[in-house]
C-alpha cells in the first residue's frame, strides 16, 4: 500500500474501521508475548494478526502460528513479513471450518488474539464451544475492551457480574493479565483494553441441556434487579413449569437476586425447569 506521497507504507495497509482494527505498538507487543508465556512445542491459532506485530514476535518462541485474518489486504501482506513457521489463512474466525483448518495439527493448541470490540463476545462463545473441554484449545490469551474483561472476572454480587461471567466460567477459568491504555494501539481506541487468559476445561457443573442453560441465564439477567422468584417467572413459564416449583427443586431462596447466583446455582435451576 502506498501513502499520499506515493511511497509504500512500511507498516502495511491502514487500519479499517469496519473491521474494528487497532494495531498493537511494539513496546506493548513485548509485554503481551511475555504474558502469554509461550513454549517451543506450542502451536498457536492467532485470531486477527493484523499487520503481524504479535505474530512476528511470538513465532520465534513456538513451533507454529496459524494466523487467521479476515482482511484480505492485510492477509496478502503478511507472508512477506512473518517467519516461515507462520501459516496465514484468509477468513473470518466465526465462519472458518476449524476441523479443516487444524487437520493434522497436534492438539490441544493455544489461542491468541487482539479481538475487535464489536465481535469480541461472539468470538468468546465460539472459542468456548470449540475448545472441546480443553481437548482442542488449551487456553486463549485475548485482548478485549476493559469493560468486557471486568465482566469476565467479576464475582457473584459485584456490579459487573452477569450472564457473560456465568456462561464463560462454566467452561473456563479466567485470569486478568494486563491493562493496556489507548496509546498502546494505533490508531488509539476510545477505551482502555485488557489482556485476559481463558483456560479451558470440562464443565464445572451439570447443566442438563446447554440450550436450556443459556435460556435460563439470559432470562434471569434481563431482570437482574428483581428477586429471583420474579425474574424466573417468565423463564420458567417458557419451560412449562412454575417459578416456585423450580426454585424449590433447586433449593434456592426466592428472595435472592440473580446477580448473587453461582454457576452451580444456575445449573441446578436449569435442571429444575426441565
Amino acid at each position: 500500500m502506498r501513502t499520499r506521497t506515493g511511497r509504500r507504507n512500511p507498516l502495511g495497509p491502514r487500519a479499517k474501521k469496519r473491521f474494528g482494527q487497532h494495531f498493537l505498538e511494539p513496546v506493548w507487543v513485548a509485554k503481551v508475548v511475555d504474558a502469554i508465556g509461550a513454549a517451543p512445542h506450542d502451536i498457536f491459532l492467532e485470531i486477527g494478526p493484523g499487520r503481524g506485530a504479535l505474530t512476528t514476535a511470538l513465532a520465534p518462541y513456538v513451533r507454529q502460528v496459524i494466523a487467521v485474518e479476515i482482511d484480505r489486504d492485510l492477509a496478502a501482506a503478511l507472508p512477506g513479513r512473518v517467519p516461515p513457521n507462520v501459516r496465514v489463512v484468509i477468513g473470518d474466525f466465526l465462519d472458518v471450518d476449524l476441523d479443516a483448518l487444524l487437520e493434522g495439527t497436534p492438539l490441544p493448541i493455544r489461542v491468541a488474539g487482539n479481538l475487535p470490540y464489536n465481535v469480541a463476545s461472539p468470538i468468546l462463545f465460539r472459542l468456548l464451544e470449540a475448545a472441546d473441554e480443553g481437548q482442542r484449545f488449551r487456553d486463549a490469551t485475548l485482548m478485549l475492551q476493559k469493560e468486557v474483561a471486568e465482566r469476565l472476572v467479576a464475582v457473584p454480587g459485584s456490579a459487573g457480574y452477569g450472564a457473560l461471567a456465568i456462561q464463560v466460567r462454566l467452561l473456563a477459568d479466567v485470569d486478568r493479565l494486563l491493562t493496556l491504555p489507548p496509546g498502546a494501539f494505533r490508531p488509539p481506541p476510545k477505551v482502555t483494553s485488557a489482556l485476559v487468559r481463558l483456560r479451558f476445561r470440562a464443565a464445572s457443573a451439570d447443566i442438563g441441556d446447554p440450550a436450556a442453560f443459556e435460556r435460563v441465564v439470559r432470562g434471569l439477567f434481563r431482570q437482574r434487579r428483581k428477586t429471583l422468584l420474579n425474574a424466573l417467572r417468565p423463564v420458567a413459564a417458557g419451560f412449562g413449569c412454575s417459578a416456585e416449583q423450580a426454585l424449590d427443586r433447586a433449593r434456592l431462596n426466592p428472595t435472592r437476586r440473580p446477580e448473587t447466583l453461582t454457576v452451580d446455582d444456575v445449573a441446578r435451576l436449569t435442571r429444575a425447569v426441565l
